[in-house]
């Protein structure tokens, strides 16, 4: 795979800029917090990251398909290196205020909607012919190794410094990345003339056409909700209450990672005849470390489930994503992949509001219970659609099955 120079060239500058994201999510807390920010406030500089990325995600797949994967990503890049170059020249300068933090993530997060469609159809056009899971698998294994990586580089440069300079390390890591996208060599794609509103209308039709992605859509928005998210705020809530705090979710989320990192390097020339039933599979174990923790296991149990959770997760989004690219004309591969990310995130990142409420009055452990059935519900549910598991392997060059398939 690495001997493919576009791939080799823009996985350098991908590695380098999610490691200096990751590192720039822990610097974030502690700006706001050192800052005299308090909770809520840190509350409302993650929201704001995260909003604008469900606005404009489904903009960010039209103006792939129209204006071409790579200028849209170089556009995205330069505004989140300007982003948090400015955030890293207030941070300099002394306390800037929470509006001000807000506002330049959220700059970030409008960078990220228009940047993640862009990936998944660029992907296919970097990636050797017949090794795209290959790709696929890779590029999520560096996102694997940087979450574990970024958060402990991060944490020791903050204590030696300031959150100002791992945030500006984030924004070198971003020019990085626009280096390694000007380098690659793509053919030039040329979209017919049309408005935005036709460009969004047919590819709303062509991801409706596609029978197994909408329904695994649905399913991934309602487990984002029901199940992702709890686990999430819950998580650290249940590690404090009794497996005795910070250290113990860490060693969780450690060992999620671990089980991606190992998984991901197997995928690497795995083949499965049906990879969306492969994919599927893999989601089996999203709800491990939720069912350990509404049990109240100790904290080695929950943290084998979320290895289990970890090495789920590889596969699930590996197979999925090549699915996708395999199936999809790649003309409207971008517009296809914004709807399917917006409808899996858009009520997740809305759970946040309403979870902590409902754990109060009827108990996190219970919360996480529930989580937990309907992880294992809704895979077993999705498995028994004829679409899902009528889905087989194209081999590069073959041609595209019927998408509704």
């Amino acid at each position: 795979m690495l001997r493919e120079r576009n791939f080799r060239r823009f996985y350098a500058g991908y590695v380098t800029s999610l490691l200096g994201t990751s590192m720039s999510s822990v610097a974030l807390a502690f700006a706001v917090l050192d800052g005299g920010g308090t909770t809520a406030d840190l509350g409302y500089v993650f929201a704001a990251g995260v909003v604008p990325e469900v606005l404009f995600m489904l903009g960010g797949g039209v103006s792939a398909d129209r204006l071409g994967r790579r200028p849209v990503m170089l556009s995205a890049d330069v505004i989140r290196f300007a982003a948090q170059a400015a955030l890293a020249a207030a941070l300099f300068a002394g306390p800037p205020p929470i509006w001000l933090i807000a506002a330049l993530n959220g700059l970030l997060g409008a960078g990220g909607a228009f940047f993640t469609p862009a990936l998944g159809a660029l992907t296919p056009d970097i990636a050797p012919a017949g090794h795209l899971s290959d790709a696929n698998a890779l590029l999520g294994l560096a996102q694997s190794v940087t979450s574990v990586a970024g958060p402990a580089i991060a944490g020791v440069l903050v204590a030696a410094t300031m959150p100002g300079v791992v945030i500006a390390l984030d924004a070198a890591s971003y020019g990085a990345s626009v280096l390694a996208l000007s380098l690659l060599h793509l053919p030039a794609r040329k979209a017919p003339p049309r408005s935005p509103l036709r460009d969004l209308a047919d590819g709303w039709s062509q991801f409706r056409s596609v029978n197994w992605l909408w329904v695994t859509t649905v399913q991934f928005a309602l487990f984002n909700l029901i199940t992702w998210a709890p686990y999430l705020l819950l998580g650290p809530v249940l590690s404090r209450d009794y497996l005795g705090g910070a250290r113990a979710w860490g060693l969780i989320l450690t060992a999620q990672a671990a089980g991606a990192i190992v998984a991901g390097t197997l995928l690497v020339g795995r083949r499965p005849r049906r990879p969306v039933v492969a994919s599927v599979i893999g989601a089996f174990g999203y709800p491990m470390p939720c069912l350990l923790l509404a049990l109240h296991a100790p904290a080695y149990g929950v943290a084998a489930a979320a290895l289990a959770a970890g090495v789920g997760s590889a596969v699930s989004s590996t197979f999925s994503a090549t699915a996708l690219q395999q199936q999809v004309p790649p003309e409207m591969l971008a517009r296809v992949m914004a709807f399917s990310l917006t409808g899996s995130f858009a009520l997740g990142s809305a759970a946040f509001a309403i979870i902590g409420p409902v754990a109060g009055v009827i108990g996190a452990g219970t919360v996480l219970g529930a989580a937990a059935a309907w992880g294992l519900l809704s895979p077993a549910v999705v498995l028994a659609v004829p679409a899902v598991r009528s889905v087989t392997w194209r081999q590069a060059g073959a041609a595209r099955q019927d998408p509704a398939g």
